[in-house]
């Protein structure tokens, strides 16, 4: 069921890949809550998914773009607000990579060359695309920005190794740009800290299904799906929590504030 809480709101989503994207989920949900936006994502991203099937799907344009440059992230919002028509009211910033997981690089014997390309990718991308907004004047008053993180932020999942730190400064980003943004045009950031998720991205962690099945015993509600965090994200885009900023929030089923489970302790 749709309740138009985003009609008339202009967007740009950035990290739609394929189908299984928790950015994919929230293009749809956006489009079926009225709003009109971009699809941006790294040229060579964009060759490995399917984003022109959400294009057409959602009827919004797709604009390449590295959100490592300032270059392109300028070019990005100045043709996003002369296609969708004027300034931005929400962008979902959906983008992570470490080269270290990929290659199964243990946290005590990391390449730094590639942690500082993580960084780059995952977490000053979220400072540059608030800078480039900020500088031109892009987002209305009241926008809402929203970033993917998760819990390995806060507690110890060795499996997450150098993204653990990388998300720690994603959030810090968010509270810190969220404090300035929000005093001078009234703009809420604010990071989501959602459940281990059945994405592209998430599968290709070691032992990630050995882990989603651990969390979802721990979670009372189990783990939050793809659509449910694209639900949660439309709610922060919206007008009914103009209030809610600076705060990362957990989207887990309750794992988050559960020690132990019953299911646990029997196995």
């Amino acid at each position: 069921m749709a309740y138009n809480l985003l009609k008339g709101k202009r967007g740009i989503i950035t990290g739609a890949l394929d189908e299984n994207s928790i950015a994919w989920k929230v293009a749809l949900k956006a489009h079926e809550e009225g709003a009109t936006f971009t699809l941006t994502n790294a040229p060579i991203a964009m060759r490995m998914g399917e984003i022109n099937k959400l294009a057409e799907q959602t009827g919004a344009k797709i604009i390449p773009a590295d959100a490592t440059s300032m270059e392109d992230l300028d070019k990005l919002y100045k043709e996003s607000m002369d296609h969708l028509g004027g300034k931005i009211d929400f962008v979902l910033h959906s983008i992570g990579m470490s080269v270290n997981i990929r290659k199964n690089i243990p946290y005590t014997e990391l390449n730094y060359e590639f942690f500082q390309k993580g960084i780059d990718v995952s977490a000053l991308t979220l400072h540059k695309m608030l800078a480039a907004a900020h500088k031109l004047d892009a987002l209305n008053e009241h926008a809402s920005v929203v970033a993917l993180t998760y819990i390995a932020a806060q507690r110890v999942y060795p499996f997450y190794t150098d993204m653990a730190d990388i998300k720690a400064m994603l959030e810090s980003i968010a509270r810190t740009f969220g404090y300035h943004y929000g005093k001078q045009k009234k703009v809420r950031i604010n990071t989501v800290s959602q459940s281990p998720t059945k994405t592209t991205a998430g599968g290709g962690i070691k032992g990630f299904t050995d882990f989603f099945d651990f969390a979802q015993q721990q979670s009372p509600l189990g783990n939050a799906s793809a659509e449910d965090c694209a639900n949660y994200c439309i709610t922060l885009f919206s007008d009914l929590t103009r209030m809610v900023t600076m705060q990362n929030l957990y989207h887990d089923g309750g794992y988050s504030s559960t020690g132990v489970s019953a299911e646990q302790l029997m196995k």
